[in-house]
């Protein structure tokens, strides 16, 4: 028999114990994936170039946003997995489980360093600029974003605080976090970063077309460098479930890096020209 759930598709055999067929999390992953390149198309042939590299690159950023999505996730493990003894020692002692994405997660600053550099080896195999095709997928990075987070709903995760707003979400027993088990409703944390990449990518867009002839190429990759990290760590204030690496944010830290260093360099390159 099969049933629909939440989270995915099971079948309930006539013995044994049930199985999941299809889980949403990975369609709503790939439809985020899919809008993205569209996307990429679109601006492709805005720019006079063949939107069919498109969805022939979409291959090789897939391959390498997921793999850089887990590295990450296995080297920065959040303390609810840390808890249940999934810890990077323990990935790296059980090989098999580093591709059981069951176990674990995927981590997005990890997908964006897997994926560009998919796109560096891509574009240097095929002659094409880097940096132009970068600020290609920067729009379409953040719209596969804000469709993805919606695969955290499904699976009841990347929730905030408990909180008592009109739009709480309820969250089940089994899936909150330790030391929060008496609470019921929490902030939606993936819908407060949906709806801000969605903002990015209308401002990304906006920024390339505004500014086009002024614009050097690489300038809306940086653009993505500085809003998208400033959305991170103004959201893992709320976040329950944050990787912790020496007592600090993981993530939270990384990303303020990461917008300082691009906010800095997008800064220098227009000074030189000015």
């Amino acid at each position: 028999m099969i049933r629909f759930f939440m989270d995915g598709i099971y079948i309930f055999p006539a013995n044994g114990d049930p199985w999941r067929l299809l889980a949403w999390y990975g369609v709503i992953l790939m439809l985020g994936a899919v809008a993205g390149a569209w996307l990429a198309a679109r601006e492709v042939k805005r720019r006079g170039g063949d939107p069919e590299v498109v969805w022939d690159l979409l291959v090789y950023l897939i391959i390498g946003g997921v793999i850089g999505a887990r590295l990450w996730h296995v080297f920065t493990p959040p303390p609810s997995s840390i808890e249940q003894g999934i810890t990077t020692a323990y990935y790296l002692t059980h090989p098999l489980d580093l591709i059981n994405l069951r176990k674990g997660g995927l981590g997005i600053p990890g997908a964006v360093i897997g994926g560009a550099i998919a796109l560096y080896f891509y574009t240097r195999k095929h002659k094409m600029n880097f940096m132009e095709w970068a600020d290609i997928a920067a729009p379409s990075v953040a719209l596969g974003q804000a469709i993805g987070r919606w695969g955290n709903f499904v699976n009841q995760e990347l929730y905030g605080a408990p909180t008592n707003l009109p739009w709480k979400i309820y969250i089940e027993p089994r899936f909150r976090v330790s030391g929060f088990e008496q609470y019921e409703y929490f902030h939606p944390l993936f819908l407060y970063e949906s709806i801000l990449n969605f903002i990015n990518v209308f401002f990304l867009m906006w920024l390339t077309r505004r500014f086009e002839g002024r614009l050097k190429p690489g300038d809306v990759l940086l653009a993505y460098l500085i809003t998208y990290p400033l959305i991170r760590f103004s959201l893992d204030f709320l976040r329950l479930d944050a990787s912790q690496l020496g007592g600090i944010n993981a993530n939270q830290t990384f990303m303020a890096i990461v917008a300082v260093i691009a906010a800095v360099a997008l800064f220098i390159r227009h000074r030189r020209t000015a």
